[in-house]
């Protein structure tokens, strides 16, 4: 194995270009989860379970999420992760870098292209040329009696003006009527195709051959002008093809017409069964590609082998593709890349054995059928940090990595979040890790939920004391690497009470209820950015004394202090970017020694995970240098202080709904929009509990000091709590999504988050308003509004009196955070110094 070790690690590295997919569908879709399996349909759904595919793909999808064998184990981790964290899940372990999605197969509730940038780097669109063509017949047959050209001219005018927007068309033609393509097909013959296929009615399906044809030569010629790429099925694939007539060999005529001797075909799925064809075609046709997918994954293992070395037997190998075919379920992405490597491993180690290739020639080779062909032959300007993805757990050499190179991870930090917003972690080694603690977990206290900032023990009036024991369970989906120490690893956890029982105190489950309660109810999903607020500390000696004093004492976004702390904050960058969390902008603040590190919108629960991360990654980094990373909220009162704005949006099926459509809604926002943020602002006081958890968060909330202290809203209003955002990119006077400015670095980012999205929902629920925005400083109009709690205690006065967390966030829940801010209140209103030694916890 020495010997093929530098081409094993080149194919579990590189990151996949996934050039032919399809979108994936939400959890309450219709389209049968058996079809993750199969494209069968119908009443050979059933004898799926029976395919040598089935069985195998079953065993890695369980392994993956570490379930029973079998299908009812497997959906119900499904449900259990949900549509976000499942998908995560999947498309870390495929390591997929670049997807371009075909979106024109018909899915019940399948999600917009859009939302899959969740999940992968770079996204983009195939556009398929036969679908364009049905959904411009059917807009129009009902009112208009189509010409042949007045239908070409709309057909002509909608492929140019989305040509830009897309990066290849795409064919089905060998579905509909075989790949004997008539390039020279009479206009006579194409106006009979065109009456038979609007006498046929609507929905409108295009078979008729000579109509087909004559789309497919003219959008051929549109792709060739702008130097776009069409793809072609060819081979298996749906039951209504004709497979005799999706021989590739059928296609001469089309590859010897001069006029596309410079355009550019790729023909999907290996055209299997007809491998050796297609490879012959691609050996001769300088204009033809080869593409795998749909071949890999349904075939047997060796029937996989035996097509991909079918496809290299004549067609050279910076010609050939790979791409999952995947559709529907984020598992058939998984199941794709993951056989993909195994077979071109199998194949290239071979190839080595057998004298055809060098080791050098094989790894080079990898890269080019994984990666770099795809890159040219779609012109995608794809960046080298995406060429490379760290291989997470269940990658497609699982077990000989547990053998070989993770022998270096020592230990593994299962780390949760309390409910004082303290970063916890139990440490395992890495062997008793993947032998037992990765599915059942590790025990932990019940008081865990119950300490304070103050107090390793239980809080008093928290129901939660040292009796009784919970199981803290790794989310294997976000298990990475520490950037800054290389032999260990870490995992976020969620908390058990038993196994397959969530306990009711765990803070990522409460953002997870309360986020599908807003999906079932109002098929929204909220979005979050946040912004990292912290001081660079160094040490210093004062009368024999250590203290701790600012890294520097230059202005906000002074380039001096940036140039001072650059070497920690690229390396903050550098980690963060490894753990693929996404930096928009980074700057010196207006604090001395402050610096502020602002990460790219995602799901909130995605979110949260990246501020945890986030967190560690600044602390850890900044220790490495000899200096102390603290986000406390106010570590000198004479300072300003520290927050962790979030910014809030809100999306349906990918897109942005918080913003207006149109110019005529109230302040550039949705009602949805203008609904969801009146709760919050609502609710605002009642928040604070969990977003300004401690005392000191109460000297960072003060007039002037950008922190918002009265209750109020403003559009791009920075002394207000909630400002309406435009940034750059948004036309003028539209929002895009509001910041919520009372949310400090001592904040449990689930706990705060579900407080917003539970008074988020309330405001939907009853149709609030926002009042007229202040546009000046809220403090010269103090009289005329109220001002926010100035204190945790008056914040957790206002949260006892709110029914609506007890009921959203959960009684039990809600009694234990309560009971850890009266902790915090009392503890430091005796103890007036203590708020200085919060640097070490926070």
């Amino acid at each position: 194995m020495e010997r093929f070790a530098e081409l094993k690690t080149a194919v579990e590295s590189v990151g996949v270009v996934d050039a032919h997919a399809h979108n994936i569908v939400s959890f309450d879709s219709t389209f049968p989860f058996l079809n993750c399996f199969s494209e069968a349909s119908g009443d050979a759904l059933s004898d799926v379970l029976h395919t040598i595919n089935f069985k195998r793909s079953l065993k890695e999808i369980a392994q993956l999420y570490g379930s029973s064998l079998s299908l009812h184990a497997v959906q119900e981790s499904r449900q259990r992760f949900g549509l976000e964290s499942s998908s995560a899940i999947c498309f870390k372990a495929a390591k997929i870098s670049v997807l371009l999605i075909d979106d024109g197969i018909e899915l019940d509730k399948k999600l917009d292209i859009k939302w899959h940038e969740s999940f992968v780097p770079t996204v983009g669109r195939i556009l398929r040329v036969e679908r364009i063509a049905e959904m411009i017949l059917e807009k129009g047959s009902n009112r208009t009696k189509w010409t042949l050209g007045s239908f070409m001219e709309i057909f002509t005018e909608e492929l140019k003006s989305v040509a830009h927007k897309v990066l290849a068309f795409k064919s089905i033609v060998a579905y509909r009527s075989g790949l004997a393509i008539n390039t020279e097909v009479t206009e006579k013959e194409v106006e009979e195709g065109l009456s038979d296929v609007l006498s046929a009615g609507n929905p409108i399906r295009i078979s008729n051959k000579s109509f087909i044809d004559y789309i497919f030569v003219h959008a051929l010629k549109v792709a060739q002008s702008y130097d776009l790429p069409m793809q072609i099925h060819t081979g298996f694939g749906d039951k209504d093809l004709d497979l005799r007539l999706a021989n590739p060999l059928h296609l001469r005529n089309l590859l010897e017409d001069k006029r596309f001797l410079k355009s550019r075909l790729v023909l999907l799925h290996a055209s299997y069964p007809f491998s050796k064809e297609a490879s012959y075609l691609a050996s001769v046709y300088p204009q033809v590609y080869l593409d795998f997918g749909l071949a890999i994954p349904k075939l047997s293992f060796h029937g996989m082998i035996s097509s991909v070395k079918e496809l290299l037997e004549l067609a050279p190998m910076n010609k050939v593709m790979f791409s999952t075919d995947g559709i529907a379920f984020a598992e058939t992405f998984y199941l794709g890349a993951k056989k993909a490597r195994e077979v071109v491993y199998s194949v290239l180690r071979d190839a080595c054995v057998d004298g055809d290739l060098s080791i050098p020639e094989a790894v080079a080779a990898v890269k080019d059928i994984f990666a770099e062909n795809a890159k040219q032959f779609y012109k995608l300007d794809v960046s080298s940090r995406y060429a490379d993805v760290k291989p997470p757990l269940s990658s497609a050499f699982q077990e000989e990595e547990l053998n070989g190179s993770l022998k270096d991870v020592t230990f593994v930090r299962i780390i949760w979040i309390d409910a004082s917003g303290q970063h916890r972690c139990r440490v395992v080694p890495q062997q008793r890790f993947y032998s037992s603690v990765e599915k059942h977990g590790v025990g932990l206290t019940c008081a865990c939920m119950g300490m304070s900032s103050t107090s390793d023990g239980p809080a008093v009036d928290t129901n939660l004391t040292a009796s009784g024991e919970i199981r803290i369970v790794p989310d294997l989906s976000t298990k990475c690497r520490l950037p800054w120490a290389k032999q260990q690893e870490m995992v976020l956890a969620d908390m058990f009470i038993e196994t397959g029982k969530i306990w009711e105190y765990c803070p990522r489950e409460a953002l997870r209820r309360v986020s599908k309660i807003l999906k079932d109810e109002f098929d929204l999903v909220v979005n979050a950015g946040f912004e990292n607020e912290f001081f660079l500390l160094k040490s210093v000696l004062r009368n024999g004394k250590e203290e701790w004093a600012p890294f520097d004492r230059t202005s906000y976004c002074s380039t001096a202090a940036f140039d001072a702390a650059s070497p920690v904050l690229e390396e903050v960058f550098a980690s963060l970017q490894s753990l693929n969390i996404i930096v928009e902008q980074l700057h010196a603040e207006a604090g001395k020694g402050q610096y502020e590190i602002a990460l790219k919108y995602t799901d909130c629960s995605r979110a949260a995970d990246g501020l945890i991360f986030t967190r560690e990654v600044i602390r850890a980094v900044a220790r490495k240098h000899g200096l102390l990373a603290t986000f406390v909220p106010k570590y000198k009162l004479d300072d300003i202080g520290s927050g962790s704005h979030v910014h809030i949006s809100l999306s349906r099926n990918g897109e942005n709904v918080f913003m207006a459509s149109d110019g005529s809604s109230r302040y550039g926002m949705s009602k949805i929009g203008e609904a969801f943020m009146a709760g919050v602002l609502n609710h605002l006081p009642s928040i604070l509990p969990f977003t300004a958890p401690l005392p000191n968060s109460y000297d960072r909330i003060q007039p002037n000091m950008w922190s918002g202290a009265y209750l109020c809203w403003g559009k791009e209003n920075r002394e207000a709590p909630l400002r309406a955002a435009s940034p750059p990119g948004v036309a003028h006077g539209f929002v895009s999504n509001f910041e919520i400015k009372a949310f400090d670095g001592c904040a449990n980012p689930y706990l705060g988050l579900a407080s917003i999205i539970t008074a988020g929902i309330d405001g939907l629920r009853r149709n609030l308003r926002l009042p007229e925005p202040v546009d000046g400083d809220p403090d010269i109009l103090k009289e005329n509004l109220q001002r926010l709690p100035v204190s945790l205690a008056e914040s957790v006065e206002a949260l006892e009196k709110d029914t609506l967390f007890r009921d959203m966030i959960g009684e039990k829940l809600l009694i234990a955070i309560i009971g850890v801010r009266k902790a915090e209140v009392k503890y430091y209103s005796e103890n007036k110094e203590a708020y200085k030694d919060l640097i070490y916890k926070y």
